[in-house]
């Protein structure tokens, strides 16, 4: 089936197998690997991406749901080599551990942030607990959000991920053997 999708700005138009999961689709077919895959089941979030503003686990959604959709991965959130400011504060909050869970917890943070932009520390738990992270015990991510909620202006959320974009540039998929591998 053939699709067409936004991802961080670059339209992409592809055949797809109708099964397809987005995760698989963004990681092997476009080299977004940032977005990890961790349970196959939706329970972890590690694979969290925007799907139009909207954050959702790319292991539950078909590649050809997305048609016709804009989709955000982590590795479409910095700017001219700049972090966005909830990458920024998960990096100056050492927010991590292992790194695994945190694009996807960074993506469910900017969610967050839209629908509340100063959260307090239960807020944010509970705003992030389809989010697992087996290495932090969270007390890091918590300050990293609510630092983050700091820097960014009122509802910002998905939409800083936009600041700065122009029209968005079109391309084929590449092919898998340059589509950057699966890691």
């Amino acid at each position: 089936m053939r699709i067409t999708v936004t991802v961080d700005g670059t339209r992409y138009t592809d055949e797809v197998e109708p099964r397809t999961l987005l995760v698989h689709h963004l990681r092997e077919r476009l080299g977004k690997v940032g977005t990890v895959v961790g349970c196959d089941t939706s329970n972890c979030g590690a694979c969290t991406v925007h799907l139009d503003g909207q954050s959702v686990k790319a292991c539950s959604v078909l590649a050809v749901q997305a048609d016709g959709s804009e989709v955000t991965t982590i590795e479409g959130l910095a700017r001219d080599g700049e972090l966005h400011p909830v990458q920024r504060a998960f990096q100056d909050n050492h927010a991590l551990q292992c790194g695994f869970c945190t694009p996807g917890m960074i993506m469910q943070s900017l969610d967050l942030l839209s629908d509340n932009p100063d959260p307090d520390d239960e807020a944010v738990r509970e705003g992030l607990e389809g989010n697992l992270c087996r290495c932090t015990g969270y007390q890091n991510i918590v300050r990293a959000v609510r630092e983050a909620a700091q820097h960014m202006r009122p509802g910002a959320g998905p939409k800083a991920e936009q600041r700065g974009e122009s029209t968005a540039a079109t391309a084929t998929a590449p092919s898998p053997s340059t589509a950057g591998g699966v890691e």
